[in-house]
């Protein structure tokens, strides 16, 4: 039997190779920790030490917030302290529409638990048409504490709906100051866009609401005030924890103005239902004592937005009660034009006092005949019984003499046919009629040319010529300032809240004009008779005062060769009344410039206006009723 043999080999390991794997794997994962340290400390160098400034600013920037605080609106007051446009505090509903997925059914389910009308809804949705989404909108104003208690009890079914404490805006004169105090409304792309451009956007952080119109838009810069910064820790969710430091916020200065509310009242309720304008001038000083453009409108509206029927409702009437007729609006001066005329044809030379004309009712120039008001004519007419009894003849023949350069060269220097310089934003320039402005204002050349016929008519302030009431009333006030003018100004200082230090607006006199006095006492003299003996001698028959005054009467539209009959004439056709006056004669404490639209002759309507407004301003009575037209006052 063989043997199986079986030999065990035996595999000698290699220690030394092994060694040397092992150090080889080890140098590799001790480099590897190493340069992954390395990395680690260069990152940790990086963040630690290189963008340390940048990595705190952003840490403090998440910690610390900073909030604007909107300082309180400066108030307006006339210039016995009467409060104007005031400041108070209300709780309202806000919706953020970026955080809302239905804005219908989150307003539908707010209505269940607050009061939410159509109003509401409406101007909610004009708001949403002007503002950016992610903008906090008002839906509710005023809530009552019932209502934020039943809000605050279900405040979690409503994401992106907030009670907040806001200041609002009120005018608690309604309309009666709705043309000089304006109004504010929210902050528009175009309101920011000017603030930036301007450089103050900074101080606007947080404000809701700019000056739209009015004082609040010419003073804006002062009723504002300086906006406050604090800042605040937060915790995680954006939540304020503790106020770190804070810096307040100015008010805004108030506004004394010149205005009396009472005057301002007793013109308004003179108007009654007439449309119209009337400006109240102090002048020794331009101060405007009242500036009453009819109809107005309520400016509380615009606060917190104006919905869409009511903004359609203002700006469809056919009265235009957002036009600011005061300041805006333009018209022919009628037969108020005829004091300053004969001013001028003395200044230059063209007229004496005694030089009378023979007026047989008419006057014919080019084959073409201008008749006088009177039938028959005034016969034998000075410069007196020219203003005294408003005779046209004379006006169509001084017109002529004094030519239409001759007669803008003297406008020009009372004012007419550019801004006065008020400080209230929109003033209208009117038209002083030249050959030079016919020539920039036509096109075709024969409209360019002026005809020497279209002189005539300028005489008796009709023709091109086109003035606001305050440019009129500012005439007036100089004339019976005996020539000095001073610019015509609204706010008498601007008050600092906190200090109480004032800085008026001072009186300043644009010019004193080169007119002879004797021949300003001759025009006075006659300006005297008009109310005492003349056109507008009913409506101030009796008065314990001696005044001046001058009636008009304006053409709206032109009848061509037909007689105008006022029964037959459509009332927005209808003449314009007008009266300048100024009182007490011996010292003019108070100026005025009164139109009364589609009333007919000024003698009629606008001159007993002025009488109210008289006895107010002098003697301190009070109609408190409007004026009725004295349908037997001379129709001139």
């Amino acid at each position: 039997m063989s043997e199986l043999n079986i030999t065990v080999g035996t595999e000698m390991r290699d220690a030394e190779r092994e060694l040397h794997h092992f150090r080889v794997r080890l140098g590799i994962a001790s480099t590897f920790v190493l340069v992954m340290f390395a990395l680690l400390f260069a990152r940790f160098f990086y963040l630690q030490v290189v963008m340390h400034e940048h990595y705190h600013t952003l840490a403090e920037a998440n910690r610390i917030s900073i909030l604007p605080i909107v300082p309180n609106r400066g108030i307006i007051v006339d210039r016995n302290g009467v409060v104007l446009a005031t400041n108070y505090s209300a709780y309202t509903l806000e919706i953020t529409p970026s955080k809302v997925e239905s804005l219908e059914a989150t307003i539908d389910e707010l209505a269940t638990l607050v009061e939410i009308g159509p109003r509401d809804r409406r101007r909610f949705k004009k708001l949403l048409e002007e503002s950016k989404r992610f903008e906090s909108l008002p839906i509710r104003t005023r809530l009552s504490d019932e209502e934020i208690a039943r809000f605050a009890a279900n405040r979690y079914r409503f994401p992106g709906v907030d009670v907040r404490a806001r200041l609002f805006r009120s005018y608690p004169q309604g309309e009666l100051f709705s043309h000089v105090i304006g109004h504010i409304g929210r902050v528009n792309q175009k309101d920011l866009d000017k603030l930036e451009a301007e450089g103050r956007s900074s101080n606007y952080r947080g404000t809701d609401y700019i000056g739209k119109t009015g004082l609040e838009y010419s003073y804006e810069d002062q009723l504002h005030g300086t906006t406050g910064v604090e800042q605040v820790e937060v915790d995680s969710g954006g939540r304020a924890v503790r106020s770190l430091s804070r810096s307040s916020p100015i008010s805004g200065s108030n506004l004394v103005l010149k205005l009396d509310a009472k005057l301002q009242e007793v013109v308004y309720n003179a108007f009654g239902d007439r449309r119209g304008a009337l400006v109240a001038i102090e002048p020794s000083t331009g101060g405007v004592l009242a500036f009453v453009s009819k109809p107005g409108f309520d400016p509380n509206l615009f606060v917190d937005g104006i919905d869409q029927e009511n903004w359609n409702e203002l700006n469809n009437s056919p009265d235009k009660p957002m036009v600011n007729r005061a300041l805006a609006g333009t018209y022919p001066p009628g037969s108020t034009f005829k004091p300053f005329m004969a001013l001028a044809a003395l200044t230059y030379g063209k007229r004496t006092p005694g030089q009378a004309i023979s007026d047989p009712g008419f006057y014919t120039f080019g084959g073409h005949t201008f008749r006088d008001d009177k039938v028959g004519g005034h016969g034998m007419v000075d410069m007196y019984k020219s203003i005294v009894a408003s005779c046209d003849t004379y006006y169509y023949i001084l017109a002529n003499d004094l030519t239409i350069d001759g007669i803008s060269r003297f406008m020009g220097t009372l004012g007419f046919g550019s801004r006065t310089g008020i400080d209230l934003a929109g003033e209208a320039e009117g038209v002083l009629p030249s050959q030079e402005w016919k020539r920039k204002r036509f096109k075709r050349p024969e409209q360019k040319k002026w005809y020497a016929g279209e002189t005539i008519s300028i005489g008796i302030g009709q023709g091109y010529n086109s003035y606001t009431p305050l440019q009129l009333a500012a005439a007036t006030a100089t004339l019976a300032n005996d020539g000095v003018m001073f610019r015509p100004h609204l706010v008498n200082y601007v008050e600092e809240v906190h200090t109480r230090q004032r800085t008026p607006i001072e009186p300043r006199p644009l010019r004193s004009l080169d007119w002879k006095q004797e021949h300003i006492a001759t025009i006075k003299r006659a300006m005297v008779g008009v109310n005492k003996e003349g056109t507008s001698a009913r409506a101030f028959a009796g008065a314990q005062y001696t005044s001046g005054g001058k009636t008009g009467t304006a053409q709206v539209i032109g009848l061509k060769g037909e007689k105008y009959v006022e029964s037959r004439v459509a009332e927005r056709h209808r003449d314009h009344a007008l009266f300048i006056a100024y009182a007490p004669a011996e010292n003019p404490k108070i100026a005025v410039a009164v139109i009364v639209e589609n009333s007919g002759f000024g003698a009629r309507a606008a001159a007993p206006i002025a009488r109210q407004v008289f006895d107010y301003w002098l003697l301190g009575k009070d109609a408190k009723k409007p004026v009725k037209d004295d349908d037997d006052a001379p129709q001139y």
